[in-house]
């Protein structure tokens, strides 16, 4: 294991679509965007803004064109949005998105209830949208939900995870984030799964996405980052979690893994307080406290 820490890490913010989708209620198309443009002036450079799913299965994400229409835009910030199908990436290309995310399951129980389709069915689906999504001059990333643990069936192998990987590698797809989609995952396995990947995976080609049910998203942080990963998902003011996935806890929470960082002296690029004060705009609006 390396012992050396890096200078810098790149955050990947999924708050406005992975925080917002789960929520009871509708947070008003104005917020959001008040929201987004409160990380950006914090100095987040990547923001996964919406999700261009049907609105019938992601009613908190109705909005997605009016959001992605309305952006105040920031030179050098990304804004990325999920897409399930051709018919999301349309939409979501017409919405000027920068990168296309694209998804599925480790695990074939919660790929077909997320997805409805066996992983088998969900690739070349995946593929096409990739395809087209390169053609029109965007970058794609993929994640890979539950691949430390399922809901549904508990444990994932490994090698099933690492093969799904490399599937969405071989598609084009630029980055792998990888989710511990009900933060079941802990150190030891977090090292295990990344010896196994990283013997046949480049590192800057792999992201993790942990959620923070068990406590343990930043100790699972840091054994990442020992083993060379530099890009992480987190989510301002810890929010999250999954439709289809019973019991999923809220994302790590991005100031708590800048506080970590910073202390460790590792460089974000993030300011502190603005994202403390962009923290407690969305808490306030969804009437939390934290």
């Amino acid at each position: 294991m390396a012992s050396r820490w890096p200078e810098r890490v790149r955050i990947r913010e999924v708050g406005p679509r992975d925080g917002l989708q789960n929520e009871p209620g509708f947070v008003p198309t104005a917020v959001k965007l008040e929201w987004i443009d409160r990380l950006a002036d914090a100095g987040l450079t990547y923001i996964e803004v919406t999700s261009f799913v049907s609105p019938k299965w992601i009613p908190p994400l109705a909005d997605a064109e009016e959001v992605a229409a309305a952006l105040r835009r920031r030179e050098g910030v990304t804004y990325a949005a999920l897409v399930p199908n051709m018919r999301g990436l349309e939409r979501a290309l017409r919405a000027g998105i920068d990168e296309a995310a694209v998804f599925m399951s480790a695990s074939e129980t919660h790929n077909r209830k997320n997805i409805n389709k066996s992983i088998d069915e969900t690739l070349p689906v995946l593929r096409e949208v990739a395809s087209a999504a390169k053609a029109a001059g965007k970058t794609v990333r993929g994640y890979l939900s539950t691949v430390f643990g399922c809901p549904y069936e508990g444990a994932v192998s490994v090698e099933q995870a690492v093969r799904l990987t490399e599937a969405l590698l071989e598609m084009g797809v630029d980055e792998v984030s990888l989710g511990d989609t009900i933060g079941v995952g802990h150190p030891r396995q977090v090292e295990a799964v990344l010896t196994e990947l990283l013997g046949r995976v480049p590192p800057d080609k792999i992201a993790l996405h942990f959620h923070n049910t068990n406590g343990l998203a930043l100790a699972n942080t840091v054994i990442a980052l020992q083993m060379g990963i530099r890009t992480f998902d987190a989510s301002c003011g810890g929010l999250g979690g999954c439709p289809y996935a019973p019991g999923a806890a809220g994302n790590v929470s991005t100031g708590d893994m800048v506080r970590m960082l910073h202390a460790m002296e590792v460089r974000t690029g993030v300011d502190m307080t603005k994202l403390s004060e962009a923290s407690a705009f969305i808490l306030q609006a969804l009437s939390r406290t934290g």
